[in-house]
């Protein structure tokens, strides 16, 4: 189900050739023994379409990858319309379908944003091209955004959005009734963050998203992206005959796709003015290079229209990542102050006694903790619950055969809380990537994706995340809404909290 819904693009990693994996046989010697999709467990349609529209299953897709585990085993099968669907849940099959990919993975290719490109005539993005379109994409921007320290060179722009962030925290604070130290609604805040972050690697200019008066169209933007995400799920959960008999999800993912490509292009055509009036009369040689990744693509003489589709998808995707993942570490630290004061004492240890500054890129990149509680946050609240392949040939998965074009879904929420995996798979504990339990298998969480589908955007989210969570620790002690319940994901294409999260931010 979340397999057309993957929006990041993904890595750089060479696709190796299989090692052994934990199954007793190796998957290419037991053709004989191999079954085929008609031998797959898995539920009825009837009962199946009444678990997403009539038990609230679409936002709940996450959890019924672990009923599908508990109930069918580590691959089932389940049929919606005329698409049938693959599930694989367990961290050894998920290495085996990953590692007989070719050199050019597939999504699925319904995906309703794709219809869009077409019905608007719009060039596809990173995020939504296919085949050798995608890997010319792939190939300008890997270089880009993938190589640590490419990543690290924008550490400079970033702390300067991390720091008007924490002015902006400080300014929230006791806005409405509850405690004066409490900020409502702390993802609307991170999507702000995230937006702004990403606009300035991006554009290399800030949208003032994190000022006191907030743009209106960059608040429509931000309205777009929440609400693209649900018609998304909307879209992609009805058939063709039900879209033309209620049009609403799809007239809305349009609106809000429209409204996304038009902010885009409004800021493409500055950059772009002002590229041309700054290098005017000036050799290639006097350029220097492009202080935003925008200007690169200026530079590699890309189709305008290309530039607009690549501009508009990671503007997207650069602000669920991370927002996403900040609302959810802060809301873990709040509820586990002992991993929150071992966490403040050990970014405090590496700016050193008195002073005032920030760490670099480099340093917080070696702080273990720190990265122990991203890890930690990803595996508990991967931002996208599931992914999705198809095979361009016939494939194994376990004792099964996968004809090609066959839609598979690797279910990375069940995998990463799978009790074998992961002792107490639904508790906080940042200490389990510190050598305090024996190490999971390496596919088990894998937030970010594997292979050339990874996400190409890892770099720039760690370092935001690590910058960000270091400097909220240093200004704030975060504590919980006093008398809150605690928050639960609920799938919304991506996975979000179900209800607002609130915190209180302390002065130290």
């Amino acid at each position: 189900m979340t397999q057309a819904l993957k929006f990041a693009a993904r890595v750089f990693h060479r696709v190796r050739c299989a090692p052994e994996l934990s199954a007793s046989r190796d998957y290419r010697n037991y053709d004989s023994a191999s079954r085929g999709l008609a031998d797959i467990p898995g539920p009825s349609t009837p009962s199946f379409l009444a678990e997403l529209f009539c038990k609230g299953g679409l936002s709940r897709l996450h959890e019924l990858q672990v009923q599908g585990v508990a109930r069918f085993g580590p691959v089932w099968l389940a049929n919606f319309g005329t698409v049938r669907t693959v599930y694989v849940a367990a961290p050894a099959l998920v290495e085996q379908l990953l590692r007989q990919e070719g050199p050019q993975p597939e999504r699925c290719s319904l995906s309703p944003w794709v219809e869009h490109r077409r019905h608007r005539q719009r060039a596809c993005g990173l995020l939504t091209a296919e085949g050798e379109e995608w890997q010319r994409l792939r190939s300008l921007l890997a270089p880009l955004l993938l190589r640590p320290q490419a990543a690290a060179g924008y550490a400079g722009t970033l702390d300067s959005v991390v720091c008007d962030l924490v002015r902006r925290l400080r300014r929230q604070r006791g806005r409405g009734t509850g405690p004066p130290d409490l900020v409502r609604d702390v993802a609307g805040e991170f999507y702000k963050f995230g937006l702004e972050g990403i606009a300035a690697v991006l554009l290399g200019s800030r949208l003032g998203c994190l000022e006191a008066e907030v743009p209106p169209d960059t608040e429509a933007f931000i309205r777009a992206v929440g609400s693209v995400f649900v018609s998304t799920l909307l879209t992609m959960a009805m058939p063709g005959w039900l879209q033309r008999l209620v049009p609403g999800p799809w007239g809305r993912l349009c609106r809000d796709w429209d409204q996304m490509f038009a902010f885009a292009q409004q800021h493409v055509e500055r950059r772009a003015a002002e590229v041309a009036t700054r290098n005017r009369g000036k050799s290639e040689e006097d350029m220097g290079p492009g202080a935003h990744l925008t200007y690169l693509l200026f530079r590699e003489e890309l189709p305008a229209q290309s530039i607009l589709g690549n501009v508009a998808e990671l503007l997207l995707a650069g602000v669920d990542t991370v927002s996403n993942t900040l609302s959810w570490a802060l809301y873990e630290l709040s509820r586990h102050p002992e991993v929150q004061t071992a966490l403040h004492s050990e970014i405090t240890t590496a700016l050193g006694p008195g002073s005032s500054g920030h760490p670099p890129a480099t340093t917080l990149s070696q702080l273990p903790l720190l990265k122990a509680v991203v890890k930690e946050v990803l595996r508990l609240y991967p931002v996208v619950p599931g992914n999705s392949r198809v095979p361009d040939k016939d494939i194994h998965v376990g004792d099964y055969i996968i004809p090609k074009n066959t839609l598979v879904t690797l279910c990375h929420y069940a995998t990463s809380r799978d009790t074998a995996q992961f002792p107490e798979p639904n508790s906080f504990r940042p200490a389990r990537w510190l050598g305090e339990d024996p190490a999971p298998h390496p596919f088990a969480s894998l937030p970010f994706g594997f292979g050339k589908r990874s996400c190409i955007g890892r770099r720039l989210a760690e370092l935001e995340l690590q910058m960000a969570l270091a400097q909220i620790l240093t200004h704030f002690e975060v504590q919980p809404e006093p008398g809150a319940a605690p928050i639960r994901p609920m799938t919304r294409t991506v996975l979000v909290p179900e209800r607002s999260i609130n915190l209180q931010f302390v002065d130290r």
